[in-house]
């Protein structure tokens, strides 16, 4: 039965992924490259905005910005495409980046998606916050991959000391 894998597709970390998928994905599988433009557009909407003023001058501009925006996930999902080297879906979605990475793997059978903070240790540092919410709200299995090689079991920080206990949750607090 064929299976639908997402990839999402972000700058920096998108040929470990579109790799990390081609290693697991069968012939038959639908793979779907997902792009989503994000909260850097908002900033410089409103860069624009804080230097020009609100008004005709500006929707033309932002138009502009969005279109250039579409160009360039539109050629960094071909480039994935090419990488794939099979026929697949591609889709870009602007918006929140992590609701949009969630949404769009509602009904997949997996989700690949890649480490993209502190990359020289192990440890919850190596997600950034975008990625951390995908992975603790996606619907479906995550196969989460080092964009590079995976640093050195060696660099886990120590455990705590004997008798160090961590602060309760804040919902088990009294």
């Amino acid at each position: 039965m064929a299976r639908t894998v997402v990839v999402w597709v972000a700058e920096g970390t998108w040929p470990a992924c579109v790799d990390a998928a081609r290693a697991w994905i069968r012939d038959d599988d639908e793979m779907v490259l997902l792009h989503v433009t994000g909260g850097e557009m908002a900033a410089a909407h409103g860069v624009l905005g804080g230097l020009l003023g609100r008004g005709r001058r500006t929707r033309d501009l932002d138009r502009g910005l969005d279109a250039v925006a579409a160009q360039t996930a539109e050629r960094l999902l071909d480039r994935a495409a090419d990488r794939v080297g099979r026929p697949v879906v591609t889709r870009h979605r602007s918006g929140r980046v992590e609701r949009a990475v969630v949404e769009a793997a509602e009904g997949a059978d997996l989700l690949v998606c890649a480490r993209d903070g502190d990359r020289s240790r192990l440890g919850p540092r190596s997600l950034g916050p975008d990625t951390r919410f995908v992975v603790d709200h996606a619907p479906c299995p995550v196969l989460l991959v080092w964009p590079g090689a995976a640093p050195d079991v060696g660099s886990i920080p120590p455990p705590p000391p004997p008798g160090h206990h961590p602060p309760p949750p804040p919902h088990e607090r009294p």
